[in-house]
């Protein structure tokens, strides 16, 4: 018999109701169908200020914020403070590329970042790059989710992979049914969730602790015992160049991800989009509380659960924290706030995902004529399909903290920047210059990733995103962001390829916006369908409107 009876019966009556809601959200701001994915996909063009800030919340703030940062902390101290700098930087950056891309998007009907570069750049085979790197970007990310569904079951006393399975079958259905509406109305639930048990925690644990000078002396003592471990509660002179760099190229690399593009073209207007980016920094307050349960389970003595392969499991040290602070009834309620927060965003990441599928290769490559219908079956069928690879993403990778898996997914998306954030407000780029720069940053991405090992289990690959720099012959032990690092590669291979591509007269794609199309905020129809010219004919590379 379990002794964890009261919270599993917390835990399941409170996703019973998420899922019962997402199962009614296809009834919610009903649309004549959900046979589009504008409607399936994207809500319906539709959501206002309030919908648009939880859901955007509920997208970013993910078992990321909740489970691996913390761990980050509880395991490598200072560092895991980098997420920070990060969400404050992020929100200026959306201001100056987001606005941009949801008015061009709603004024030709886009519904993907790779439906932006098609028509931007004129180039089938950057959007489908594009697409691609996309789709295995996202991933990772959402193995991250799993992971922290598995961490709350663990701490329950339910191990096995059977729980997750039943668990994302349950989101599956609901997210095939429903699509966006589905996780944009349980969002509600999930912030709400998480902002009364955050609360609690900073007020109600520290007290039991003796106090926040206990505690950080505590992480002290922790740190100064086992020094190889991280940096403690300062950052070592080593690691200051990874936190910099993990900052700025974490923020970069939010809004190119097709999960944070999904929830800002559900937005009503760039109205709306701006109140929320003003609005939504306050979750990053509620995120340095949440960060600093990691220092509240070291000064609570949790000693983390072992994992699947018997090492200690970092992830497991807030749900554990709440189990020995919080009374059985609460810490069900505080495991289901971690729960939930992993599905939300993994449904939104699920169609981001499938929405690039269907869009950018099965109707650019094989099925030029499907209609809107037959789009929306197959981004549900995707959608499916996206969720089983982040389980294999889980069995094949190993990386020493679980947010490395977020990580190592941004140090892909990040080599999307020349082609959608560029492009956004220059063409000086050559398309051939932009498909040259992104294979160069992607290779570059895997080997530097390939080469950092991992300390904690022995592996010698795909250990973290920190890469050092003594590994290019310099005689230091900084390490940096190796997503930033490829994308230097790439820019100069984009720069350089562009200039031999003019030199050589290669054709240039041809580009269907127009300058006003990046300010609009008109609620017109998308614009007519417009056919590419064949290949190797006059206007080559023009692309086709969705």
């Amino acid at each position: 018999m379990s002794d964890h009876i009261t919270e599993i019966v917390v835990f399941s009556l409170l996703f019973l109701l998420v899922s019962v809601m997402g199962f009614v959200a296809a009834r919610w701001q009903r649309a004549e169908h959900l046979e589009s994915l504008d409607e399936w996909g994207l809500g319906g063009r539709g959501f206002g200020t309030w919908i648009t800030w939880f859901l955007i919340g509920g997208d970013l703030y993910t078992a990321y914020t909740f489970v691996a940062i913390p761990a980050l902390m509880f395991g490598a101290g200072a560092m895991g403070f980098y997420a920070m700098p990060y969400t404050v930087v992020v929100y200026p950056l959306v201001f100056v590329v987001v606005l941009r891309l949801w008015s061009v998007s709603q004024r030709h009907g886009l519904v993907t970042p790779a439906d932006f570069v098609r028509v931007r750049h004129g180039s089938r085979l950057l959007a489908l790059l594009v697409a691609i790197t996309g789709i295995v970007a996202t991933m990772p990310y959402i193995a991250l989710q799993l992971v922290g569904i598995e961490a709350v079951l663990r701490t329950m006393g339910i191990t096995g992979h059977w729980p997750i399975f039943a668990a994302f079958a349950i989101l599956a259905a609901y997210t095939y049914h429903a699509g966006l509406r589905a996780p944009a109305l349980i969002a509600f639930v999930k912030d709400i969730l998480i902002y009364i048990v955050i609360i609690i925690a900073v007020l109600y644990i520290p007290p039991k602790l003796g106090g926040w000078g206990d505690i950080f002396a505590a992480a002290d003592e922790k740190f100064a015992e086992t020094p190889a471990t991280g940096d403690g509660t300062l950052l070592n002179a080593g690691n200051q160049l990874q936190y910099v760099t993990l900052a700025l190229g974490s923020a970069i690399a939010l809004f190119l991800y097709p999960h944070m593009i999904t929830g800002t073209l559900a937005a009503r207007s760039r109205d709306t989009i701006k109140k929320n980016m003003a609005a939504l920094p306050v979750y990053s307050v509620l995120l340095g509380l949440i960060a600093l349960l990691g220092y509240m389970a070291i000064a609570a003595g949790i000693t983390p659960l072992s994992g699947e392969n018997g090492k200690p499991n970092a992830n497991t040290v807030v749900p554990q924290l709440f189990d020995s602070q919080f009374p059985d009834w609460f810490a069900g309620v505080a495991y289901a706030a971690v729960g939930i927060g992993a599905l939300v965003p993994a449904a939104i990441m699920s169609i981001g995902a499938a929405n690039l599928f269907t869009r950018n290769i099965y109707r650019e490559f094989f099925r030029p004529d499907a209609d809107e219908a037959t789009e929306a079956k197959v981004s549900k069928l995707v959608s499916l399909l996206v969720k089983v690879g982040a389980v294999l993403v889980i069995v094949s990778l190993d990386p020493q903290f679980s947010v490395d898996l977020q990580l190592i997914g941004g140090v892909l998306i990040l080599q999307t920047l020349p082609a959608v954030g560029f492009g956004l407000y220059t063409r000086w780029f050559h398309r051939h210059g932009l498909v040259a720069g992104l294979l160069a940053g992607l290779l570059a991405g895997v080997v530097l990733l390939y080469n950092i090992p991992n300390p904690a289990t022995g592996k010698e690959h795909f250990g973290g995103s920190a890469f050092p720099l003594s590994d290019f012959g310099l005689d230091t032990d900084v390490t940096m962001y190796a997503g930033l690092i490829a994308l230097a590669v790439n820019i100069v291979v984009a720069a350089a390829g562009t200039l031999l591509a003019r030199a050589g007269g290669a054709r240039e794609g041809t580009d269907l916006t127009r300058p006003e199309d990046y300010f609009s905020d008109a609620q017109d129809k998308p614009s007519p369908v417009v056919e590419a010219p064949a290949e190797g004919t006059a206007g080559e590379g023009a692309a086709r409107v969705p």
